[in-house]
């Protein structure tokens, strides 16, 4: 099964789970990045990422190369930003017209995914989806454990055969 992993991270949480799951599948990664990629720190960081959810930003994105009908299976990453995807994703989401395949979703946040799911599914239509997951400020557990996590739950979506 051809897999890709789609994502977009910001403070590294998503990029961490996209290469597990890169390794555990041997998918092909797919990073987003907006051109705008300038770190915020500090609240200013939270105020800048709400507003862009609030206001529905879909930032421009830097060029990356991408032909959704090469792969079975596209998983599909990102952090929650005000109980939603990031915004880099729903310009993504804009840009590429996915329909009739396996999606799964993951996303990283620091206590409250939210709809992040649901919203992401809406802007979908006509998949079928294998499963989602979320994780809790990954780059500061210990990779086994998160390895492991992920690792049962592709086993469970029937993404990664059973050892």
């Amino acid at each position: 099964m051809k897999t890709a992993v789609i994502y977009y991270s910001y403070e590294g949480n998503c990029a961490l789970i996209a290469e597990l799951i890169k390794d555990a599948l041997g998918a092909d990664l797919i990073e987003l990045q907006t051109v705008d990629d300038k770190k915020r720190q500090g609240i200013s960081k939270y105020f800048w990422g709400g507003r862009q959810v609030i206001m529905k930003k879909t930032p421009p994105l830097k060029p990356y190369t991408l032909n959704t009908e090469a792969y079975d299976l596209i998983i599909i990453g990102t952090p929650v930003w005000a109980a939603s995807p990031a915004p880099a994703l729903n310009t993504f989401l804009e840009e590429q017209r996915i329909s009739n395949k396996r999606i799964a979703l993951f996303c990283c946040h620091a206590g409250g995914k939210g709809k992040v799911f649901d919203k992401i599914k809406s802007k979908l239509p006509g998949n079928t989806f294998a499963g989602e997951i979320d994780f809790i400020n990954p780059a500061k557990q210990r990779r086994e454990e998160i390895s492991d996590k992920l690792n049962e739950w592709l086993r469970q979506q029937g993404l990664m055969p059973r050892l």
